[in-house]
């Protein structure tokens, strides 16, 4: 058995994993070993379907120290007028250069791909080969870092959660490029952002709207892309955070509180005729937005509970199908549910979305920050809450926003906190500063420190409202 000593046993080479090392090792001498399933870095990218493309720019993903992509703004196709939304295959190139040409090189980090962590056993952790089953054992000096906790569920390595008899076509997205045989229609199931590329995807491949059935058990509220971009694009951002923060308050009740969300343009319904009931924070420009409300077959009787050869079973109700129907699962959960627990623990951390919007880069980049440069866990534990999403549409939205806002203002008050987020790339405010005489962005300033405290107050009422037990 070989055995290994380092500083920070990283578990997870994914976005969270990747970006939480690049932050640790610029901050510090700290030695680094990465342990990760699969025989690349990029985590779920290396299994997303081929069509995916990031939800934001490209410009604030990835890790701190290296840009991916070339910070500029499209010209033509869908995403004109935006900044560049990176590929799956894109990413994944990405983050093998950034292990490759920074991570390698700085005799900081050792990477051991296709080795499953097993667990502490004893006074060490170990690892084995997935190829050799040869077991590592791993002194770690000062704490293991859980990049897998919240995780990502995708379609590709997704357990459909409904009964699927053997005669019906079903498939993910990612087989869906790979049809060879024609389709009597598509029928897509699922209500979140990866539902969503794939009606975009059929539609843009010649498919009519009419010939696509859309199951939503919940309709969602959407983002919009003009007001989630960054750098030359940023005014429209900074306006929404201050609106937002408008809205949370003067809201008398929860329903007040999204019909002034959605007066304001913070929120959009993805159909404009039904009320929505989950919030997932999916990134939509208008154009896409028109497209997918060209379909107009959506089933809204609930979850599916069975695919038959001639119907499918759903919680309120069926409806016809056929075996030349190509059915969609969409249901992987994506953004994982996991319940917040205390990122900074003795000799662990669990690495968590702590700032929404929740890029995941940006909150693992800040926990290693706080890590290399603060000596207590409580006051680590005090700057980094956790900030997980789980799924309770309108519970969620209070307080994700309410733990935002309260994290902000305790990053305010730390003045090196404040000088590395002016300089970090992976925050959406970069570029801000260039537009100060930009009267949008000068409202948008008197808004905020108008509302910044009465929207905490207010959100801290309604929370209480809806959960008397988080008083």
């Amino acid at each position: 058995m070989e055995s290994l000593e380092t500083d920070y046993l990283v578990v997870g080479a994914g976005a969270m994993g990747m970006a939480f090392t690049d932050t640790l090792i610029d901050e510090s001498d700290a030695d680094v070993v990465m342990v990760d399933r699969r025989a690349n870095p990029g985590g779920h990218w290396n299994d997303a379907y081929p069509f995916v493309r990031l939800h934001q720019p490209s410009a604030v993903y990835g890790v701190d120290s290296r840009q991916l992509g070339s910070n500029e703004i499209d010209e033509d196709g869908p995403n004109a007028g935006f900044y560049e939304r990176a590929t799956g295959a894109e990413i994944c190139g990405y983050y093998r250069r950034v292990l490759d040409e920074t991570f390698l090189p700085s005799r900081q980090v050792r990477f051991f791909g296709m080795n499953d962590y097993i667990g502490p056993q004893e006074a060490s952790h170990r690892f084995e080969s997935r190829l050799t089953g040869e077991t590592t054992e791993v002194q770690v000096r000062r704490r293991v870092v859980d990049a897998t906790y919240v995780e990502s569920s995708i379609p590709a390595t997704h357990t459909p959660p409904f009964d699927v008899d053997p005669d019906v076509r079903l498939v993910t997205p990612h087989e869906l490029v790979d049809l060879t045989d024609p389709a009597d229609g598509f029928t897509v199931i699922g209500a979140g952002k990866t539902s969503m590329d794939t009606c975009t995807w059929l539609l843009n491949h010649g498919v009519p709207p009419a010939d696509i059935r859309w199951i939503r058990p919940r309709d969602p509220w959407t983002v919009p892309r003009r007001c989630v971009q960054t750098l030359e694009l940023v005014p429209p951002f900074i306006e929404r955070f201050s609106l937002q923060l408008e809205a949370a308050a003067e809201a008398e009740d929860v329903p007040d509180l999204f019909r002034r969300l959605e007066d304001s343009g913070v929120l959009v319904p993805l159909d404009p005729e039904v009320d929505p009931e989950t919030y997932r924070g999916a990134i939509l420009s208008q154009d896409e937005r028109d497209d997918l409300r060209r379909i107009r077959n959506v089933i809204r009787k609930g979850y599916v509970q069975r695919l038959a050869p001639d119907r499918i079973v759903l919680d309120d109700g069926t409806v016809p199908t056929n075996e030349q129907q190509v059915h969609v699962d969409c249901t992987a959960h994506g953004l994982n549910p996991a319940p917040a627990q205390p990122i900074f623990e003795p000799d662990r951390i669990t690495i968590q979305a702590i700032q929404i919007p929740g890029i995941a880069p940006f909150s693992a980049a800040i926990t290693a920050y706080i890590e290399a440069n603060r000596d207590d866990d409580a006051e680590k534990n005090r700057l980094c809450p956790p900030n997980p999403f789980t799924d309770d549409g309108g519970m969620d939205f209070i307080r994700n926003t309410l733990t935002t806002l309260r994290t902000r203002a305790a990053w305010d008050a730390e003045p090196d906190v404040q000088d590395w987020l002016d300089q970090c790339r992976l925050r959406f405010a970069q570029g801000m500063g260039d537009h100060l005489d930009d009267p949008r962005v000068q409202d948008a300033f008197e808004r905020i420190d108008e509302y910044r405290e009465p929207a905490i107050s207010n959100l801290e009422r309604l929370h209480e409202l809806v959960d008397p037990s988080s008083s």
